[in-house]
């Protein structure tokens, strides 16, 4: 089922929010201070393109440093992501099949707020490393 759902989700949103966060990588490449950005962003851009299966969970040596970055994040980049994660959710609840999707959507919303300091894993590894 995993398969199928990713496949749909693939196609009917994914790819276009897997842009978007390249798109914010490469700006926060360019900026080269930037970088540790670019690097969450890409992994989000991962898994936006392939999220059943996998999950996002806080990792336990992010500090302060992450919370600063996650602030900057939220300025420069996170507002607008988010706001895609909304109006495609939005859009994909509007019929029956695509409410998983949406649904899922809407969950994305606080990774793409807040990046750094996260980590994601597969939802068949244990919770406890």
């Amino acid at each position: 089922m995993r398969l199928v759902l990713n496949v749909i989700w693939l196609v009917l949103c994914g790819f276009w929010l897997a842009i978007g966060y390249t798109l914010a990588a490469l700006v926060c490449f360019i900026l080269i201070i930037t970088i540790p950005f670019g690097i969450a962003s890409l992994r989000m851009a991962s898994f936006a393109l392939w999220p059943f299966g996998r999950k996002v969970v806080d990792r336990p040596d992010a500090g302060g440093a992450s919370l600063i970055g996650n602030v900057l994040w939220i300025i420069f980049a996170g507002w607008w992501l988010a706001l895609g994660h909304l109006t495609t959710g939005v859009a994909l609840c509007l019929t029956i099949i695509g409410i998983p999707l949406g649904l899922a959507n809407f969950k994305l919303i606080p990774v793409s707020l807040m990046p750094l300091g996260k980590e994601i894993v597969s939802t068949d590894e244990p919770a406890f490393r």
